[in-house]
């Protein structure tokens, strides 16, 4: 037979069937049931003031309505929605609030929020397209520039004893090779300065789409890296395939299997001659292969550089006017309205954005990546944790 589905108030009534038993201190009971301390003192003063009864689920809805809103207030706060060149919101209508009726306090900004939206004076914000951990399916390029890929081929050992790391970088839709630059290592340094100058002489493209090693991501959040938090400051969204797949990069791997075909077996070149080797391969498949999927032309007859040029200052990270910003600092954390939330290490002095979806429900987001949900409500001690969305 099915299992039976444990309702929340069968789970308070073993709770504190549990806890009249007697056989486990309060602290391990709690931690069985994946309860606070709190929580199951709230449980058992019910069950002792009220008995069963006690424990059934409550309204938290207020039980009575303190502070209304006065009429003078309500008809400035549409008033002052159309004054001016510019649509205040309601943080900068609180704010002139505080002018126009000094001798006493403004309505919070969801209120204020609320009124507006009861005029029908709040425009439905349209819905931003995120960027998911892994997006599914994976968005094809058809023109050059919209996708670049990049790898590291399998390394291996050079005649001079030194490990060789090759890093490829390809246009998706024109097969044009971008870089294949000798590495002794997969460091970020490296990577990125060549990833700097690919940008400098061709442009920025789209999106980048990679696996999951490093340095391209990482384990921490959202899996982001240093390497692909720098490309989102650039404008460009990072793309990873599926782990175990690298099937969804087939055009790069069928890339890298030409590539290895030129190399001697076993590598023995000295370490100085490697990259000369690179180059050689580089200018002849970009130049004098004919490729069978572009109708045997070469890539480069079907590449153009991009229109986006690297810039020469890192632009800080941009948000819709709607969205409050915030400056983590040296150990990942923000501060909004008193509470301390972490979002992550790898995102330290990096620019937050906190978008409301409900009443004391945040979005948290860098750029058009989610990194999770803030529940203020679920706040302790004044600090308050990230929840991942499911996939």
């Amino acid at each position: 037979m099915p299992w039976r589905e444990l309702k929340p108030m069968d789970r308070k009534v073993m709770f504190i069937a549990a806890y009249l038993a007697d056989k486990h201190t309060f602290s391990k009971l709690c931690s069985d049931y994946e309860i606070s301390r709190k929580t199951g003192y709230k449980w058992v003063e019910r069950y002792k003031a009220e008995g069963p009864s006690g424990l059934e689920e409550r309204s938290r809805c207020r039980h009575n309505q303190s502070y209304v809103v006065p009429v003078a207030v309500r008809q400035a706060i549409i008033e002052l929605r159309s004054i001016g060149e510019t649509t205040p919101g309601p943080k900068k209508i609180q704010n002139d609030l505080l002018k126009r009726f000094p001798d006493q306090d403004p309505p919070s900004k969801t209120t204020i929020y609320n009124i507006l939206k009861a005029a029908d004076l709040i425009t439905p914000q349209c819905v931003r397209r995120r960027v998911a951990v892994y997006p599914k399916p994976l968005s094809k390029a058809e023109i050059p520039n919209q996708l670049f890929s990049a790898d590291y081929k399998g390394q291996f050992l050079t005649g001079a004893g030194v490990w060789c790391y090759p890093l490829t970088i390809m246009d998706h839709a024109s097969r044009f090779l971008l870089a294949c630059q000798s590495m002794s290592s997969t460091n970020l340094k490296e990577t990125q300065q060549t990833f700097e100058r690919v940008f400098r002489e061709y442009g920025l493209p789209e999106r980048i789409r990679t696996d999951n090693g490093v340095p391209f991501a990482s384990t921490g959040r959202a899996g982001l890296s240093q390497l692909s938090i720098w490309w989102l400051r650039l404008g460009i969204i990072p793309e990873r395939i599926e782990p175990g797949r690298p099937d969804q990069n087939g055009r790069h791997e069928r890339m890298h299997r030409t590539l290895k075909s030129t190399l001697p077996q076993p590598p023995a070149i000295p370490w100085e001659a490697q990259q000369r080797q690179f180059d050689r391969f580089v200018q002849h498949y970009n130049y004098e292969r004919g490729h069978e999927a572009l109708d045997q032309k070469t890539p480069a007859s079907c590449y153009s550089p991009s229109t986006r040029t690297y810039p020469e200052k890192l632009p800080e990270m941009g948000y819709a006017s709607h969205v409050e910003c915030y400056l983590a600092d040296s150990n990942g954390i923000i501060n909004r309205a008193g509470l301390r939330i972490y979002i992550a290490n790898v995102l330290k002095h990096q620019t937050i954005g906190m978008e409301m979806i409900s009443d004391d429900v945040w979005e948290v987001i860098f750029g058009p990546v989610i990194l999770g949900r803030v529940y203020a409500r679920e706040a302790k001690n004044g600090y308050v944790s990230i929840k991942v969305l499911p996939m």
